[in-house]
């Protein structure tokens, strides 16, 4: 269990060092597709000049077997003008796993339209991006490092925060020549229910909920459901 304890160790040690942010979190779940837990610690921080946003998963089989961080930022220095719906968006992902090596590592970059209700209770986001993917070759032996990725991101809050649904949708071409595909697609819904609406409750910010990972040629060739039961401290 030596590997698993650091794998925990640094989850805690990265929610630690963002502890003055704001929207940051810590996920525990446990996956019913693989019989794997999964560790993720998020951090959004709006400021002046946009917004920054990144997240760490941990993969638990039973021993620490895979890390996974993707890192971007929003530039949108324009907020007081009518254009602040618009932002420039940079973007890394990268990761490692014992049984299949390092993941395609990726740059992206576009631009994206952002939404939000006038109580901010729901928020929603939409980027279309250019992606480089260094390395990738299709079935011929070509290279196709130049990809795109469109992504879609929404929070929305129910019965006075009682509940939450958020989550991702992502769309991107990468070269995939041992599946013979070329594109892949992957959403992952999250549902929550808030804990510190309970009276008395109001300083424990626990959260319990599911997460469905949705995608098709992702995992592999063709669609996957992929379910989990997971817990959710923010800070």
């Amino acid at each position: 269990m030596k590997r698993l304890t650091a794998g925990v160790v640094l989850t805690l040690l990265i929610v630690l060092a963002s502890r003055e942010a704001n929207g940051q979190n810590l996920q525990l779940h446990y996956d019913f597709g693989r019989n794997a837990a999964t560790t993720t610690v998020e951090m959004f921080r709006p400021d002046g000049g946009g917004s920054t946003f990144f997240f760490v998963d941990f993969d638990y089989n039973p021993k620490a077997s895979g890390a996974y961080w993707e890192i971007s930022r929003e530039f949108c220095f324009w907020q007081e003008s009518k254009l602040n719906w618009l932002s420039v968006h940079l973007e890394y992902d990268g990761g490692l796993n014992t049984s299949v090596g390092s993941f395609n590592n990726s740059i992206l970059g576009g631009l994206t339209y952002s939404g939000h209700s006038k109580d901010w209770s729901k928020t929603w986001s939409v980027s279309a991006m250019y992606k480089a993917i260094p390395g990738t070759v299709d079935a011929l032996g070509k290279g196709q490092a130049h990809n795109f990725q469109i992504t879609g991101v929404w929070n929305l809050d129910f019965f006075n925060h009682w509940l939450s649904f958020n989550g991702f949708a992502d769309f991107w071409r990468e070269a995939r020549p041992w599946q013979g595909t070329s594109f892949i697609f992957l959403t992952e819904p999250q549902l929550w229910v808030n804990l510190k609406n309970i009276k008395g409750w109001e300083k424990i910010n626990l959260s319990f909920g599911t997460e469905v990972e949705l995608s098709c040629n992702f995992v592999d060739k063709g669609f996957h459901a992929m379910p989990t039961i997971a817990a959710k401290w923010t800070f």
